[in-house]
């Protein structure tokens, strides 16, 4: 295995940030694993993992090795009296990895329709959106240990899903590059519609089943936020805030059109989205970067970006907004530095 191809990055982000590793690998057989926890002993750093490059924000210049992960595989491990055991490699693009279960009748994950990125990508961020989170329907996640040099499951209490969370974005999980998730599917299939754009949908009125949940939550998705082919994007840029009843309310005393989504725990999401564009930053930009004029919640790149450009425009949202609401914004992207 070679460990001194470079390669431009420029193209590998949904961002379209300028970047270029000095030291890059492309992932395409898990036969390759030990030979790549070599690589990583001989570089003397921990390597970054590219998936569908839909969740980072690149450098221009990345010293450290870069793994793209691009395996492929779909397959129906165990059928059981209730689910299906469907298991995805890491490098399988998530909006067709859904695709192909709606197709097999293997039905749980059409509300994450269209979300970008990579299965392998999926647990790391539990990716959520129209009101199931990937957790719901992770029963493990295979990985490899990038500096054992072996195989090591890990079950989906193991990964400690939290909102927007998981182990794999922690130090103590950060070592581990994700070969492929197990999805536990149930047979008795119940249509979750309860967001307000889905239970408004005039096709799901008639009766909502996962293709129609499927086709819905695409058009809602593109009609909301721009396509990242267009123009560089990585998605909702920063999480809802999560805050307590207290805090909640006296918020509202102030901005009584605040949107929350009450949680389990007696906490409160809120609309990261419309704090932002309340704070004057719906459609606005800084140099070559700007939140979207029709999403606020999406930062994007206008052309020739670079990470700096973007962390200056998330530095002065956030400011923005912790000044008009005493609440503090947390991005969503990983930073690759």
């Amino acid at each position: 295995m070679r460990d001194d191809t470079s390669q431009d990055l420029t193209g590998l982000n949904t961002l379209g940030l300028v970047s270029h590793a000095a030291h890059y690998f492309r992932l395409d057989s898990e036969r390759q694993l030990p030979a790549i926890t070599q690589w990583q002993q001989r570089a003397g750093v921990p390597i970054y993992v590219l998936g569908g490059g839909s969740n980072l924000i690149l450098r221009e210049h990345l010293s450290r090795p870069v793994l793209h992960n691009v395996l492929k595989g779909i397959r129906l491990v165990e059928e059981t009296s209730d689910a299906f055991i469907v298991e995805a490699a890491g490098g399988e693009v998530w909006h067709d990895f859904v695709g192909a279960c709606i197709r097999h009748g293997w039905y749980g994950l059409e509300n994450l329709a269209l979300i970008p990125g990579t299965v392998g990508a999926c647990p790391v961020q539990n990716i959520g959106a129209y009101g199931v989170e990937v957790m719901d329907r992770i029963e493990s996640v295979q990985t490899w240990d990038l500096a054992q040099g072996q195989p090591r499951l890990f079950t989906a209490q193991e990964c400690a899903f939290s909102y927007r969370d998981s182990i794999f974005k922690k130090p103590l999980g950060q070592g581990y590059l994700i070969t492929a998730v197990r999805f536990r599917l149930p047979k008795q299939w119940v249509p979750v519609t309860s967001y307000p754009d889905l239970k408004n949908d005039p096709e799901l009125a008639q009766g909502a089943t996962p293709q129609k949940i499927f086709d819905a939550v695409c058009r809602i998705r593109q009609a909301k936020l721009p396509d990242p082919a267009k123009i560089g994007n990585a998605g909702s840029f920063f999480k809802n805030p999560i805050v307590s009843a207290a805090k909640l309310s006296q918020l509202k005393t102030d901005y009584p059109a605040l949107v929350s989504y009450l949680q389990a725990d007696g906490s409160y999401k809120l609309a990261a989205g419309w704090m932002i564009e309340q704070s004057g930053w719906k459609g606005r930009s800084l140099g070559p970067v700007g939140m979207h004029q029709r999403q606020a919640l999406v930062l994007v790149n206008h052309g020739g970006a670079t990470a700096a450009d973007v962390l200056a425009l998330a530095d002065a949202v956030v400011a923005s907004v912790r000044q008009k609401f005493d609440v503090t914004l947390e991005r969503e992207p990983v930073l690759f530095d």
